[in-house]
């Protein structure tokens, strides 16, 4: 006979209050949200994003990795952003954030947002659609259709930050498995790791592989030249000592990311793993062979991770400056 168990009906409860929580706040972002309110926000961070990049070329690959960090701990709510001042203990400073840099400029973007409409547009909104638009400018996709509306967190999460951002050498099956928790699917996983094709690598990261033998999965004519950029098998990690993911269009958002590791030339072990699983690497090889089909996927993955669990109404605030919580 059926009995009923108190703790299920608990945990099935809470399951449905948090799914709750996750579609309601999706279902309050909105194309132009600030189209009332401050109708000259995106444009006005366009332009911004458009001078750095033609001053600083390597802005536009830093708006892309801050909507990663940002979105995958948590919420996507500029929490990232978050300076060590008044008790708060910044993510900047956890491990998984080695390498980042460039967040002296999203306060350039703020402060021109700020001068237009003041206590408006969200840090949060402003590292979504920064990303978006510094993609056009590596030529990726032009035309993702980003929604806004999130508010700024009030906290730092530093404490998780290196349980929920994969390792750059963690496995395939674990990365599938994060992103899948945060509403990435499979295929839009793979087109996410091809942000993989702009930017670097830091030796300290790929030198498992080469010393102090190289690994078989490399290819042996691009092992010799990795050695050549990383001599040392305990590279400093205050060097500058990295290698370009891509050596053919290393800033331009592009399907080479996917034709490299075909021909064992990733550089990170994740990035092999990606071309041999057997789940991946159908869709590696079909982004590989057609680069329209990786941009619209690429286009739908970063939808995605910029709507995970977004702050909305009252839940977070719209900071004054970027990098700290506002005044009570």
């Amino acid at each position: 006979m059926a009995t009923n168990n108190p703790c299920s009906h608990s945990s099935f409860l809470f399951f449905l209050l948090l799914l709750l929580h996750f579609t309601l706040g999706k279902s309050q972002l909105q194309v132009n949200y600030y189209s009332s309110s401050c109708p000259k926000a995106e444009e006005i961070i366009k332009q911004q994003v458009t001078v750095l990049y033609h001053e600083h070329g390597n802005t536009a690959i830093s708006w892309v990795r801050n909507l990663f960090h940002d979105c995958v701990v948590k919420s996507c709510d500029a929490s990232l952003l978050l300076e060590t001042a008044h008790g708060v203990v910044s993510e900047q400073t956890s491990e998984r954030s080695f390498g980042m840099r460039n967040f002296k400029y999203v306060n350039t973007i703020k402060a021109a947002v700020e001068k237009e409409c003041p206590l408006t547009v969200s840090c949060a909104d402003i590292v979504a659609l920064s990303a978006r638009d510094g993609i056009a400018m590596l030529g990726g996709p032009s035309n993702i259709e980003m929604k806004t509306g999130r508010k700024d967190s009030k906290e730092s999460y530093v404490g998780v930050v290196k349980d929920l951002i994969p390792n750059h050498n963690d496995s395939i099956s674990s990365v599938l498995s994060r992103f899948q928790d945060i509403g990435v699917d499979l295929e839009a996983t793979v087109a996410l790791l091809g942000a993989h094709s702009v930017g670097r690598v830091h030796c300290m990261n790929l030198v498992h592989r080469l010393y102090p033998t190289v690994d078989p999965t490399l290819d042996p004519t691009h092992a010799s030249y990795l050695k050549r950029r990383c001599p040392t098998p305990n590279p400093d990690p205050k060097a500058v000592e990295y290698v370009r993911n891509d050596l053919k269009t290393p800033m331009i958002i592009d399907n080479n990311y996917y034709k490299n590791i075909l021909q064992n030339k990733g550089l990170l072990t994740l990035d092999a793993e990606l071309a041999t699983d057997p789940k991946t690497a159908p869709y590696v090889q079909k982004m590989a062979d057609d680069n329209g089909y990786f941009n619209e996927q690429f286009s739908r993955a970063i939808v995605l991770l910029s709507e995970n669990n977004p702050l909305v109404g009252d839940e977070g605030e719209v900071r004054k400056d970027c990098r700290y919580v506002n005044a009570i």
